[in-house]
């Protein structure tokens, strides 16, 4: 692989002049406003509930983020952000909320310097291509899959067959058969392989397909056992190709994911479309792989050699603190590489404040390699940190806030909810920092709930991957007279695949939604009660999951009933009919979701 410097995707300068030009065009009234709205979501500018307020996402392909990347995105969130803050999804892009329409050239600008690109962040295109935080360092990797990931996401960047899709597109790499991208949930997932045929190893990729959640929950299937690296792209085109001719799923943008003709004409049938396309004269053309396979080379990736602790700083915790005990149990995970770790840095909700990008840049620079990635889990990992040094680092992320342990009880799942979603339903990140604090008191003291894993989402879609969790929250609602209530729906012994960089378990499961729904200022006691009754109740080392299917569903309905209705509205009881962290009167307020545009 030859290095190149920049990003793996690049901003183009023309693309984001005319970009200016037409934001201009629209103001003027030169655009049908439907019009435009596909045309900026494909640019990754998305329109907030909150009018003429604007989200931009950034692609974050296989969650790569240099030290110079993570200061251009702090001076983004201080200088444009209304929270001055960035949000980091579960599909690792980074989200800038409360921007202005006329920024968004000049942000794009600022990150085209750097190698980002807003570029196919948002709309029915190829979304950003998830990757393992752990590829290259996972003791359990068969090989490195980022150079594969980063050749997929160039491949199909600006494409002319993904422009204009049935639907958004979604794709994952993960490191090894842990899965930690979760290809269950992914259009395309890809899980490394190495076959020995005739004495030679040969590399390449099981593929997973149409798998999905939100309202029709659907498991992938897989598509191909085996396709060696020099067949995956041609592989994902051929499906890309089916997906784009299904004009079946153009009539009802509600259904038009690839899931949905998949799960109609069955997956044999679908391999059957697939392998007529890789017969088509497209498919013939050879395609040169080596240069999207090169890798942005950063100037401060300067390997270090283990053993080089640096001395601790007065005050600094040790191996004696209980916190950092825990720190180091939770978030230290242990490299291939003899002599170094690859430490998970648990961010609130996934959020990054506009000073914390610059602390995470030194940081990334002193005890790393010059760069972090991004987890599906909201969090980050800094890597090559030299075991030595541990205690040292944990001090310095004390020092910024971001010193707790991750993928822990405490450690929840939320997606912005009625922040800024027009589609959200409840807030559901105050939910999820209510949760935190609300929960602090049972962490680190039972390693099985420890283990328990919380998700919130504000509606049906399930950004925040609630259908995945022990215990998942989905936004909802109820009326009580002529009065709004702000609920949230149940499901639990959900469980994602993963390694201990994303704290997932052994393979995929959905969660069982409990027949009931309880109001937002009950959905701590719902879940605190939940959590004290398998504490109580659980067999010797039974795990959250275990303990759900053992019980069945009706036996958690029995035991939140009393919490499912609502008093009647009053001065008392008001708080029943306000949203978390809000002080107005709820209302059901959901806009048109902008990705079918």
């Amino acid at each position: 692989m030859i290095e190149e410097p920049g990003g793996i995707l690049s901003g183009d300068p023309e693309e984001i002049a005319a970009f200016a030009a037409e934001v201009g065009r629209f103001r003027s009234g030169k655009w049908a406003p439907d019009a435009f709205i596909a045309y900026r979501t494909v640019r990754g500018v998305y329109g907030q509930r909150q009018p003429d307020a604007q989200m931009l996402r950034v692609k974050i392909p296989v969650g790569i983020l240099t030290a110079e990347m993570l200061e251009v995105l702090g001076r983004i969130a201080r200088g444009y952000a209304g929270h001055r803050r960035g949000h980091v999804t579960t599909r690792e892009s980074i989200q800038f909320h409360f921007t202005a329409l006329e920024d968004a050239a000049a942000i794009m600008g600022q990150l085209a310097a750097v190698g980002l690109t807003t570029r196919e962040a948002g709309g029915n295109v190829v979304r950003n291509v998830t990757g393992s935080p752990l590829a290259g360092v996972c003791p359990r990797e068969p090989f490195d899959v980022t150079p594969y990931a980063a050749a997929y996401a160039r491949y199909f960047l600006r494409h002319p067959l993904t422009q204009r899709l049935p639907r958004k597109f979604k794709s994952s790499f993960s490191c090894c058969e842990q899965d930690d991208t979760i290809a269950d949930i992914q259009d395309l997932g890809f899980i490394p392989q190495v076959q020995t045929v005739a004495g030679e190893a040969r590399r390449g990729f099981m593929v997973k397909v149409a798998g999905g959640t939100s309202i029709f929950v659907r498991p992938a299937g897989i598509l191909s056992e085996f396709v060696g690296v020099g067949d995956y792209l041609r592989l994902s085109e051929a499906v890309l190709r089916v997906f784009d001719g299904c004009e079946e799923l153009r009539h009802n943008r509600q259904r038009a994911r690839l899931k949905y003709h998949v799960q109609r004409v069955g997956l044999a049938a679908f391999r059957a479309e697939v392998e007529a396309e890789l017969r088509g004269p497209w498919a013939q053309r050879p395609v040169d792989l080596a240069p999207l396979l090169t890798l942005p080379a950063s100037p401060e990736s300067v390997p270090r050699e283990a053993g080089t602790a640096s001395t601790p700083a007065p005050g600094a915790v040790g191996p004696s603190d209980p916190a950092f005990t825990a720190w180091l149990r939770n978030n230290a995970v242990p490299q291939r590489q003899p002599g170094f770790r690859a430490v998970v840095v648990r961010l609130l909700c996934g959020n990054i404040e506009a000073d914390q990008f610059a602390g995470l840049a030194t940081l990334a620079r002193r005890f790393g390699r010059g760069e972090v990635r991004l987890t599906p889990q909201q969090n980050l990992v800094l890597r090559w940190v030299d075991e030595e040094r541990l205690a040292d680092l944990h001090a310095a992320l004390l020092e910024l806030g971001l010193g707790a342990a991750a993928n822990t009880l405490t450690d929840v799942t939320a997606c912005p909810g009625t922040d800024s979603c027009k589609l959200a339903i409840t807030a559901s990140m105050e939910l999820a920092r209510e949760l935190s604090r609300g929960l602090a008191d049972l962490e680190h003291i039972d390693e099985l709930l420890d283990a328990v894993h919380i998700k919130v989402s504000g509606c049906p879609n399930g950004c925040g991957q609630h259908h995945l969790a022990d215990i998942g929250l989905e936004g909802a609602t109820m009326r009580r007279g002529d009065a709004w209530v702000p609920c949230y729906h149940l499901y639990l012994g959900g469980r994602y695949p993963g390694g201990p960089a994303t704290g997932g378990g052994p393979g995929t499961q959905f969660g069982q939604r409990i027949r009931l729904r309880f109001p937002a200022k009950n959905a701590l006691p719902a879940v605190r009660r939940t959590l004290l009754h398998y504490r109580d109740a659980r067999e010797r080392g039974e795990t959250f999951g275990a303990f759900v299917a053992r019980l069945g569903p009706d036996a958690f309905q029995r035991l939140l009933s009393d919490l499912t209705e609502p008093p009647a509205l009053g001065p008392e009881t008001v708080d029943f009919y306000r949203d978390s962290g809000r002080t107005a009167l709820f209302r059901l307020e959901r806009g048109e979701g902008e990705c079918s545009a």
